[in-house]
């Protein structure tokens, strides 16, 4: 697919939100593979660019933005009532054909404010005048600010400003905008489309967990759960998987748990451990692809400590049943990350640590003061397990920051967005367009 983005930028500072915006949907296209080009103004520096706009594959395309010798102005009809400026109709003609010579080939073209902004008012009347020799061209409009009421009297010179366009939809990042898009355009609500704004999440993390996700999903699931530790019995892996288990069989909800283990002594042993909290996890009933050791993924030694804050901060679970602990230095780290905390409450560290920081304890075997005490359920370890983790659900449902952060990992990152709005809105400007004779 041959999309072109259509944004007449003359700048790319970083400060400009809208530039981040528009970055960040050139890498979802790219990493999709389609052939993207990119309008903007010829004054548009080089060396401003950065991520996805420094990519190989992007085809830059400058419109002029001089006539005559000089640098066309970019008057801001906001006021409806102002008079074209002298000239307007001849750059609105040289426009307008640029626009034509370099949109020839391409099946979908996406607006950025072209057709919203007052001070693109030359470039919308420019586009408008062009679509009519690109009638097989689908236009997606995205209205970056809230949509504007028509003035009850509208001269015939700013039509432009509040008239629907052929073969075009008009997009908002949110639906709150729809009902106001319809009305600028005299459009139905129909020929509207939501399209959120994404936060980068995976994209600018370590090659250790960008691996992970493409391998293994890490933004998907309801429960995220990371635990730090060496591949030892003495850290518990296999009630950490027997809890999370537990969650999955009570909630119904989709779990994805992360070992950052490591091996220290015996391989031999730590590797006969590790398959046995394999079993423990399936067991209770956890899936082979829900249960990640990153010490099968190349990184026996475990990795860098970047990754495991990094892991953290899509993480939404914390749990640490470890049989013994100084202070729990990956506790804290897992709640600056706000993650849900679950401690092991025979632990001293742990429980001091967990009831300042909120903690919801459950109880494990653990080594106090030289000596293991045994921790003995008065119901089965199973039981024991599920009536837990309906406790923690509820505190889980009732923790509106935690719903929060999980709702962004989940749906406002690029992955979630392309499959279900960009993606699905691209096939659809396909369809908008004419087909060649």
């Amino acid at each position: 697919m041959i999309v072109a983005l259509l944004t007449m930028f003359k700048t790319l500072k970083s400060s400009y939100s809208l530039v981040h915006i528009v970055e960040n949907q050139i890498q979802m296209l790219l990493t999709h593979n389609c052939q993207v080009r990119i309008l903007v103004s010829e004054s548009c520096r080089d060396e401003e660019r950065f991520g996805s706009f420094l990519d190989e594959r992007l085809e830059w395309v400058r419109i002029p933005n001089t006539i005559d010798g000089k640098e066309i102005v970019w008057h801001d009809y906001s006021d409806t009532t102002l008079p074209l400026h002298e000239g307007f109709k001849k750059e609105v003609e040289m426009t307008s054909q640029a626009y034509v010579e370099v949109l020839q080939d391409v099946e979908v073209c996406i607006l950025h404010d072209i057709l919203y902004q007052g001070m693109h008012y030359m470039h919308n009347c420019a586009l408008r005048s062009a679509q009519e020799k690109l009638p097989h061209i689908g236009f997606l409009s995205w209205v970056h600010s809230f949509p504007c009421t028509p003035p009850p009297e509208l001269p015939d010179t700013m039509k432009g400003r509040f008239m629907p366009m052929a073969h075009t939809l008009f997009v908002f990042p949110s639906l709150a905008g729809i009902s106001g898009l319809s009305h600028q355009y005299s459009i139905a609500e129909g020929e509207c489309r939501v399209v959120y704004h994404s936060y980068r999440q995976v994209e600018e993390m370590s090659d250790v967990v960008r691996s992970l996700h493409e391998k293994y999903d890490l933004l998907s699931p309801d429960l995220l759960i990371v635990y730090p530790a060496r591949l030892t019995q003495g850290k518990k892996l296999d009630k950490v998987a027997a809890v999370v288990g537990a969650l999955k069989a009570v909630g119904g909800l989709s779990v994805k748990l992360v070992f950052c283990d490591f091996v220290v002594g015996e391989r031999k042993q730590a590797f006969a451990y590790r398959a046995f909290v394999k079993e423990v996890a399936e067991q209770y009933g956890l899936e082979s692809d829900e249960v990640i050791f990153t010490s099968e993924e190349g990184y026996e030694k475990g990795i860098e400590r970047k990754a495991v804050l990094e892991l953290f901060k899509l993480s939404n679970i914390y749990i640490c049943p470890s049989l013994s602990e100084s202070f729990g230095l990956t506790v804290g780290e897992a709640a600056q990350a706000g993650n849900f905390l679950i401690l092991n409450e025979n632990v001293p560290a742990l429980k001091e640590i967990g009831r300042r920081l909120g903690a919801y304890f459950m109880k494990w075997d653990a080594r106090v003061e030289g000596a293991t005490q045994k921790e003995n359920y008065r119901i089965s370890e199973p039981t024991y397990y599920g009536k837990h983790a309906k406790e923690i659900l509820k505190c889980i449902e009732q923790d509106k920051v935690l719903k929060a952060q999980t709702l962004i990992r989940q749906k406002y990152n690029n992955q979630w967005i392309w499959y279900h709005q960009l993606y699905p809105l691209l096939v659809e400007g396909v369809h908008l367009g004419e087909k060649r004779k």
